[in-house]
């Protein structure tokens, strides 16, 4: 009889029942809060194979792509075959900064006659026990929230889940194309998905949201504007702006920082609390870039370096120590798992690292479980240990004509010819930037004094392998430094000190973007990082 499938688990696939009730006898949380009417949109699901299988789309579906259903309406009308799914919001690992506590602590509120106020003079009512803020970084595929004491700079939780507006496209061009068609759905679903977050938090932490007073937030430029509920459009064509860069550059802002109360945004925290949307850089390059930044320390501690946040929209940045260079590549989902056939993010069942013994392959999964899927950091070891052993050629074709090399027999997991050309253009993507920015500056790969890799798998991230394939240039192992989710960390520290805000939003005005593309030898600077081989020094 077929099975419904989620990861690992399957159960029998029975006619009439909707897939809400097929997830919950898998295990699979699917949240919802209107009741299986399709009002909130929040139990939206993937279908990975058998969606032939399901009833049409009903009205309430009509804003999904093809290949995503709401759970709450989707009901099973026949068993053929499998059908796999998806849930869209998954909790993952969290992959914090090294430096897990900030030291420089001055936040924007303060306790006045025992009241929360706002460096702004704005009254956030009674102090309540700790006054709290949160930290946030959206990632096109993930996102990181931190609740943060106030008064002492202190983690006091975390949650790290899969951005749920996946539906709309895995990347930020399709993102802004689908919110072009459908206005505001993006945003209420990653709405959705925090609140929901900050309400377990505050459960468990025994904490009133009122408590809530401050929200910094980060993310690449689509990112952030989105969760503002702003115009995306300019930044899906030429000169891919920001509609805040466009009127600091018009003289009409003074910067491209956000700023909205709580109330506006409909977030679940203090209502009269700012959000704040850290400053952008140029372009793609956004608010993340700028927190890693501030997460690494790299501009306090001088030099030269190369900071390389690996994800669907890739920045690097470089520093002569003297100046500060940024550009972005559109390197896709393929390391955080999507358009890989096996690909998964950094969630328990990932496998992480491989190698490659005996003509078989040694797995480490995350949880030290069952593997589900392979997720960045195993990606680049599994590419790097198909090249040492010849397996692969540096244009990605397997020996033999091998059509995909199986990593794991019991689930099956494999690599195909297909995950290799999409995994070669995301490298490509961060390759080419890297060696843009290098050159631009004057300098060479063994000039730079620090090599900072930030990201949700930097951690895991094996830098001999990175180097191998040619997705980072080669240095020396005792100048990179894994920085973790910097992103996080940076908004952390930008959260807890108004200094660091201020230095930050005049050290954004003196960063100069690049346009990689616009560089004569772009195409072949980009054929050449297509290859599984080390960057050219």
């Amino acid at each position: 009889m077929p099975d419904i499938i989620h990861g690992s688990e399957r159960r029998p696939l029975v006619p009439g029942r909707l897939l809400f009730d097929d997830a919950a006898d898998l295990s699979v949380v699917v949240p919802a809060s209107c009741q299986r009417t399709g009002r909130c949109h929040e139990c939206v699901v993937e279908i990975r194979t058998g969606g032939e299988q399901l009833s049409p789309p009903t009205p309430a579906e009509a804003f999904l792509a093809p290949g995503f259903r709401l759970a709450c309406q989707a009901r099973v009308e026949r068993a053929a075959t499998d059908l796999e799914l998806s849930v869209l919001r998954r909790r993952l690992r969290i992959q914090l900064a090294p430096e897990a506590a900030v030291a420089e602590v001055d936040p924007a509120v303060t306790a006045i006659d025992g009241r929360m106020v706002a460096d702004d003079g704005t009254d956030l009512g009674p102090v309540r026990g700790s006054m709290l803020g949160v930290a946030i970084d959206i990632g096109t595929t993930t996102v990181v929230l931190e609740i943060v004491d106030l008064e002492r700079g202190v983690i006091l939780a975390v949650a790290a889940f899969e951005n749920p507006q996946r539906f709309g496209g895995s990347d930020v061009m399709s993102r802004i194309s689908y919110d072009a068609e459908h206005p505001g759905e993006l945003r209420q679903s990653l709405r959705r998905a925090i609140n929901h977050e900050l309400r377990r938090l505050c459960l468990a932490l025994g904490v009133d949201r009122r408590q809530l007073a401050e929200v910094y937030l980060v993310g690449n430029p689509t990112m952030r504007d989105l969760a503002f509920g702003l115009d995306v459009s300019p930044l899906g064509r030429l000169p891919y702006r920001s509609v805040t860069e466009t009127a600091v550059a018009a003289g009409e802002a003074e910067s491209t920082v956000l700023v909205r109360r709580a109330h506006e945004l409909g977030m679940l925290v203090n209502p009269r609390a700012r959000v704040i949307g850290g400053p952008l850089i140029a372009s793609h390059v956004g608010a993340d870039a700028a927190a890693d930044l501030v997460a690494v320390g790299a501009v306090d501690h001088g030099g030269s370096f190369l900071l390389v946040d690996i994800g669907t929209n890739t920045e690097v940045l470089a520093s002569d120590g003297t100046r500060i260079m940024a550009a972005s590549g559109p390197a896709g989902p393929a390391f955080e798992g999507g358009g890989v056939r096996y690909g998964m993010p950094g969630a328990e069942g990932a496998i992480e690292a491989v190698r490659l013994s005996d003509e078989r392959f040694d797995v480490r999964t995350i949880g030290d479980t069952t593997p589900e899927g392979i997720c960045g950091s195993g990606l680049v070891d599994l590419l790097a240990e198909l090249r040492r052993a010849t397996w692969m050629t540096t244009r990605g074709r397997f020996l033999h004509h091998w059509r995909e090399i199986p990593v794991v027999h019991e689930p099956h997991i494999a690599l195909t010819t297909a995950d290799v050309g999409h995994l070669s253009v995301a490298k490509a993507a961060t390759a080419v930037g890297q060696r843009v920015l290098i050159r631009r500056l004057g300098m060479r790969p063994g000039d730079l004094e620090r090599v900072y890799l930030a990201g949700g798998f930097a951690n895991a991230l094996d830098a001999g392998s990175a180097i191998e394939i040619g997705l980072l240039v080669p240095v020396p192992a005792d100048r990179v430094v894994r920085a973790g989710n910097a992103s996080i960390a940076g908004a952390r520290a930008l959260l807890l000190s108004r200094r660091r805000r201020q230095a930050l939003e005049r050290l954004v005005t003196t960063i100069e973007h690049a346009e990689i593309e616009t560089e004569p030898d772009f195409f072949d600077l980009f054929t050449d990082g297509c290859l599984f081989e080390p960057i050219a020094s």
